[in-house]
């Protein structure tokens, strides 16, 4: 008696798939095209529920667009898409892996104990001579703009649906995605639009958008109940001129200062759920991976509260993938994080947008990767996510950054964050009782070396840009938030501030924050962390402006902030009030309409945590309306609880206000011990407020050295591009310092500076390879040399 499956199969005229031994139903035999049956044993193509093997050197080309859902593909040879047609395959797991395999499966089955040990070295070894490959294009021939390519992921049931559908690249194997480039995947707003209006003006034009393609307009005035980023389709393109399939609802800026931007979220190339509300997939590199992704789109992936299941993963890789990068990749509809960078080195990941996740966005997982780079990212609707079992992390609620990273030794550069729940950028790294943030971090030289990760200074961040933000613009945290917000009233909550631990980088290595942007947030910007060196930080439209401070060893140049309807300038530690040493503000420029008493421009500190905490202010510019002038004062005590201080006071100096060499001191009316210099102090109209008196002062030393930053970390360099020509090699890459670099070399020849922004310099060679390859590295002007080169070998 037949049993229903087989009754059905004989009823549909189908002989039931042959499983072999290895678990597989068909296998490549010869190189040529999916859709040869002579390629195949047996000799047929692959159809609905195979699992599929390319056998170790053999080079298919998937040339079909196919409705049959394959079970799973294990590429232990090529799998190539092809470029002279549209391709979609509809698959549930591949497993991109030299050598014979011992089962079909999904290649994912080590992750869970990887990603709760965090060990390093310990790694499955690729083959020796053996490389597997899937190409959906190549960085020389990406997909042509004619023809599309996609993957679509589908959960087969009896599967694991904790780690299936995916696509996995194991040690050995390279998984390379290339689309039609597009010289900028997002550009500002080049005009303001309204509710209604259905063209968009471009600041710039650009290329390898068309009509058809999915768009994004950011979002416009901050409405806390109301995210109002809006996605249409382009029905029109000329020039600098943008026409939407429908109009838009709400306004967005477009012009001055603070403008919105436009993504295009469309690529040629497709990895994409089959099915969003129901089992999604992923992707992961694993050590010894190889490939990079440009110019894709990743839709509708990661697993909702599933550790490991990103759209885009690299898997404690460490230096294995030095090369490898994700450019103008479009990561849409994630359930969990956009790109993930774990336990990964040297990565670049550039001009990509990041269109709504469900957890942090751009997202470096555990604290030890450090030397990537992260330029000229869009970040937009990262949205708060489940905590996971076996978070690298256990302090980080996951609860919606556009970039969340937690070791300075990044580079983050022209970035901008947008319309994500809590914050725009959070740099963390906590010390508790259930994590020692004491961890194995690689050294210039190659070697590990276990160091507080608090200690390793933010490396280069700059020209990055935050707004419309759900509450943060920025956030630089030294201990999270367990630092109290309460006023300090007696001795015991003196002494638990004082218990607060504050490690940080040193004075000689401090946080560096320059040119960073925030407006229409909540809180702008939250320095929570002591010795910081912020230059050119531009706030606006915010409630709170500089936010529950730590000061302790900062130092601001040119700090402009306008229409901060609250607190522009905190007291530190906020509610706390209390100060632990000295900062300095040089350039300080108030832009504001309206205020009263209890808002003064500047709070003063009440708490002098060390004895010898001060602020010292010069070339201070208050620009506000006549009419609240006389009853807004500069400086005053703050706006929450004003206590009577238990210790001495901290004193604010603004240096030449008077007049040359004639400076002033300001003090709360509360701390006496300050005004017992024998200085006559009073009001000063415009400057003190109902709280606060001055008096004129002399001889005061500006804090010149407060800190006093040494560079004695070389450069890093990443190799992105090779193509022989003539005998010759063309390389391209990138390299990125703390400060700036004076010389790039490959092979011992100078290279060729192409562009250089915010300390990221792109850069050309065309030298002779030599017999070991390629060797590239990088000088800065403080004479630091690169130690541990990027070396490139031509295997035969």
């Amino acid at each position: 008696m037949k049993t229903l499956p087989a009754l059905i199969v004989a009823l549909l005229g189908l002989a039931p798939l042959a499983v072999t031994q290895d678990g597989y139903t068909i296998r490549s035999i010869a190189d040529g095209n999916w859709s040869d049956s002579k390629v195949w044993d047996p000799q047929r193509t692959p159809s609905a529920a195979d699992r599929v093997l390319i056998t170790s050197k053999t080079a298919i080309v998937y040339d079909v667009s196919s409705d049959d859902v394959i079970h799973s593909i294990r590429v232990a040879g090529t799998l190539s898409f092809s470029k002279d047609r549209d391709t979609v395959l509809n698959v549930g797991d591949i497993r991109v892996q030299p050598g014979m395999a011992k089962d079909a499966g999904s290649g994912v089955d080590d992750v869970e104990k990887n990603g709760e040990s965090h060990g390093r070295g310990k790694h499955a070894k690729p083959m020796p001579g053996m490389k597997a490959a899937l190409e959906l294009g190549t960085s020389a021939e990406p997909v042509p703009e004619s023809h599309t390519a996609k993957i679509r992921l589908h959960f087969i049931e009896g599967n694991d649906e904790t780690k299936s559908p995916a696509i996995v690249c194991r040690p050995g194997g390279r998984f390379d995605v290339h689309g039609a480039p597009m010289d900028r995947t997002w550009v500002k707003l080049g005009a303001s639009l309204k509710a209604g209006d259905e063209t968009v003006t471009l600041s710039a034009e650009v290329s390898g958008w068309r009509i058809g393609d999915s768009v994004i307009v950011t979002a416009g005035p901050r409405d806390e109940e109301d995210l109002r980023t809006e996605e249409r389709e382009i029905k029109a393109i000329e020039g600098k001129t943008i026409t939407l399939n429908s109009p838009l609802k709400a306004a967005h800026q477009g012009e001055g200062e603070f403008r919105g931007e436009i993504a295009n979220l469309s690529r040629n190339v497709v990895i994409e759920s089959a099915d969003p509300g129901g089992v999604r997939g992923h992707t992961m590199y694993h050590w010894e991976s190889a490939g990079s992704i440009s110019y894709a789109r990743f839709a509708h992936l990661g697993k909702k509260g599933s550790l490991g299941r990103y759209p885009i993963h690299f898997h404690l890789v460490e230096d294995s993938m030095r090369g490898s990068s994700v450019v103008g990749a479009a990561i849409v509809d994630s359930h969990n994080r956009w790109v993930t960078i774990h336990g990964t080195q040297y990565m670049v990941v550039r001009d990509c947008v990041g269109y709504q996740s469900l957890g942090h966005g751009f997202f470096l997982e555990d604290g030890t990767e450090i030397y990537n780079v992260l330029d000229r990212n869009l970040a937009v609707q990262a949205m708060r996510g489940p905590r996971m079992k076996g978070m690298a992390l256990p302090f980080d609620p996951n609860d919606g950054a556009g970039f969340w990273w937690a070791n300075g030794k990044n580079t983050f550069s022209r970035n901008v964050a947008t319309d994500n729940e809590e914050y725009g950028y959070r740099y963390d790294m906590q010390m508790s009782s259930q994590f020692d943030c004491n961890m194995p971090i690689r050294q210039p030289d190659g070697s590990l070396e276990k160091i507080d990760v608090r200690t390793i200074p933010i490396w280069r961040f700059e020209d990055n840009e935050a707004h419309t933000e759900g509450f943060y613009g920025m956030v630089v945290a030294a201990n999270g938030d367990r630092q109290p917000d309460n006023a300090i009233r007696d001795e015991k909550m003196l002494e638990r501030i004082r218990q607060v631990d504050w490690t940080g980088p040193d004075r000689s290595h401090p946080h560096t924050i320059k040119n960073l942007s925030i407006w229409d947030a909540h809180y702008a910007f939250r320095p929570h962390s002591p010795n910081m060196i912020m230059e050119n930080v531009r706030l606006h439209g915010a409630i709170y402006g500089i936010y529950r401070p730590a000061f302790d060893g900062h130092v601001y140049t040119n700090l402009h902030i306008s229409k901060v309807s609250a607190e522009p300038f905190n007291r530190g530690m906020d509610d706390a009030s209390a100060q632990a040493g000295v900062i300095s503000v040089d350039g300080l420029t108030f832009d504001h309409e309206r205020g009263n008493q209890r808002k003064p421009l500047v709070q003063i500190s009440d708490v002098n945590l060390s004895g010898h905490a001060a602020t010292h202010f010069r070339n201070v510019v208050v620009n506000r309306s006549d009419q609240f002038k006389d009853g807004w004062p500069l400086i005053n005590r703050g706006v929450g609880p004003r206590v009577p201080p238990i210790t001495d006071g901290v004193p604010i100096f603004i240096h030449d206000y008077f007049g040359p060499d004639r400076d002033v001191k300001v003090v709360s009316t509360a701390a006496k011990d300050l005004m017992k210099d024998g200085k006559e102090y009073l009001e000063v109209a415009s400057l003190t407020g109902n709280e606060s008196l001055a008096a004129e002062v002399a001889d005061v030393e500006w804090p010149e050295h407060l800190l006093t930053p040494v560079d004695d970390e070389p450069p890093a360099t990443i190799i992105t591009s090779v193509r022989i020509e003539g005998g010759a090699a063309e390389v391209r890459g990138v390299s990125h310092d703390n400060d700036k670099i004076v010389e790039i070399s490959v092979n011992g020849e100078p290279a060729t500076i192409v562009s250089s922004a915010a300390g990221v310099v792109n850069w050309s060679a065309r030298v002779k390879p030599g017999a070991d390859g390629l060797k590239a590295l990088a000088v800065d002007d403080a004479g630091n040399r690169e130690s541990t080169a990027h070396m490139v070998e031509f295997r035969k």
